[in-house]
């Protein structure tokens, strides 16, 4: 079995190869079954998608949110990077109306709870900022 660079940011072991589950962050990277990424990122339990336009949370705007319409999540986690940020409402209105929940969290915080959700079989997307 790969060993982590630092086992102390180890998030989760994951034995159902079929799932994705954050393994573990650090600075400027979150690994999801041991593969290591240095760009924002949407992960959601049967895959991963790099193709979300986020650059950093100073640039959101509504279509960053509404991206996450068609995967039809019954919410969203919005990992802010290092430290917890809250986006108006007005940029994530259309998936409020949607019934979709968002959550702000630090990017960790994100990670973490995103594997929590994902072992309750939750519908939850998460979306990190790196």
């Amino acid at each position: 079995m790969p060993q982590m660079e630092n086992p102390a940011l180890a998030l989760h072991l994951n034995t159902d190869t079929n799932m994705y589950l954050f393994t573990g962050h650090g600075e400027g990277y979150v690994a999801v079954n041991d593969r290591r990424f240095q760009q924002p990122l949407v992960v959601m339990a049967q895959g991963i998608r790099t193709d979300w336009p986020a650059s950093d949370f100073a640039s959101l705007e509504p279509a960053h949110f509404s991206y996450f319409l068609d995967l039809m999540p019954e919410v969203v986690l919005l990992g802010t990077g290092a430290k917890q940020q809250f986006a108006h409402p007005g940029l994530y209105r259309e998936l409020i109306q949607a019934g979709i929940s968002i959550e702000f969290m630090n990017t960790p915080a994100a990670c973490r709870t995103y594997n929590i959700l994902v072992a309750e079989d939750r519908k939850v997307v998460a979306a990190v900022l790196i």
